[in-house]
């Protein structure tokens, strides 16, 4: 098993249908943010929507708050993109009672500007509505008549919606930080180290769950005792407020949903509350920590829906995949039932924001 199954878990699908190589080149992982706000034309926050090709997220921000003359603080993003990757996304820069900067030497092959507007507010994280990707995978080694099977179940039916190797960063770094901090009951004093250690061991444990439900085959559908959720919804529900034929679980409208773990008890009925609460409790320091740190119990989908999933072939040894997920979601879920990577992932990719 590599270290990315461990980190995830069951493929549900059945074993991976060949090998491939993932971004290759930057232009072979193509994102696009998608947001869905009208800018009004005025206001003290300047929205930039930019083109990046092998640059994080992070990186642009420093370079348009050094450019700007204001701290990394006035310049907000909705989500971290892929370094190795070309990608478009917004950011707004808080200039109040200023001019727009100039930003002419900024400008270059791996980083221009689409579009500049003022907008009375200033983007906030997750204000996306969802990632349109086009990725191609390359050297390719796969029997094409498995290839069409194994797409067309997961236009049809989904992917687990596991969190994705590089939020456990390269190697695992990450979840052996996390741990390290867990066992000394103490939380990193810096807030982005803080932040990203917690949200690894939260995505750790909602692996676990979710790879049990994957593993017995009820990761789709929606049991009694479950918590259910819309696709792009944060608010969930009982499942026993559906009625016993209501069509939206099959047309992949409404899912079961895993923990995001924190303090409260589990919004599951007792069979599923007990398979949750032994999955924390495989990390029992883990748990103890995101609860030390306040953290509330939330719920995450367990089944991913593709939207608008394409795909055709440049060459003999290559695919290129189309797709649009919602935010929060990795498009290494769906790649992961499909190939195998013969060049892992786990720090080459950014985020799935």
């Amino acid at each position: 098993m590599s270290g990315a199954d461990e980190l995830l878990g069951p493929r549900a699908w059945g074993a991976a249908c060949g090998t491939a190589v993932l971004k290759a080149v930057p232009e072979h992982f193509r994102v696009t943010e998608v947001v869905d706000i009208e800018l009004d034309g005025t206001g003290e926050h300047l929205w930039l929507h930019l083109l990046k090709r092998d640059l994080n997220t992070e990186e642009v921000a420093r370079r348009l708050a050094r450019a700007s003359g204001v701290s990394l603080r006035d310049v907000s993003y909705a989500g971290l993109k892929d370094r190795r990757a070309v990608t478009s996304q917004w950011f707004s820069i808080q200039l109040p009672g200023r001019p727009d900067p100039d930003f002419a030497s900024l400008w270059s092959e791996d980083l221009h500007c689409l579009e500049r507007v003022r907008h009375r507010r200033k983007l906030q994280r997750g204000a996306h509505s969802a990632n349109r990707f086009a990725i191609v995978l390359s050297q390719l080694v796969a029997e094409r008549d498995a290839l069409e099977e194994r797409l067309g179940r997961i236009a049809a039916e989904g992917v687990p919606n596991y969190i994705g190797p590089q939020r456990f960063g390269r190697n695992g770094s990450n979840v052996f930080d996390a741990r390290s901090w867990a066992e000394r009951g103490a939380l990193p004093p810096a807030r982005g180290t803080r932040s990203r250690l917690l949200s690894t061991a939260r995505s750790l444990l909602f692996n676990r769950v979710l790879a049990q439900r994957v593993a017995d085959g009820s990761w789709n559908h929606i049991l009694e005792d479950d918590c259910v959720a819309f696709t792009d919804s944060r608010s969930h529900f009982p499942a026993s407020r559906l009625a016993a034929d209501d069509p939206r679980s099959l047309a992949l409208d409404i899912h079961p949903t895993g923990p995001l773990w924190g303090l409260g008890e589990p919004s599951v009925g007792p069979t599923l509350a007990a398979l949750e609460r032994d999955a924390a409790q495989s990390e029992a320091a883990l748990a103890a920590w995101l609860e030390h740190a306040g953290l509330e119990q939330a719920r995450r989908t367990l089944r991913l829906p593709i939207d608008a999933l394409a795909w055709h072939y440049p060459s003999p040894t290559s695919i290129e995949l189309e797709f649009t997920l919602p935010t929060g979601c990795f498009a290494t879920a769906v790649i992961r039932e499909l190939v195998e990577l013969t060049d892992e992932p786990g720090g080459g990719l950014e985020s799935e924001s």
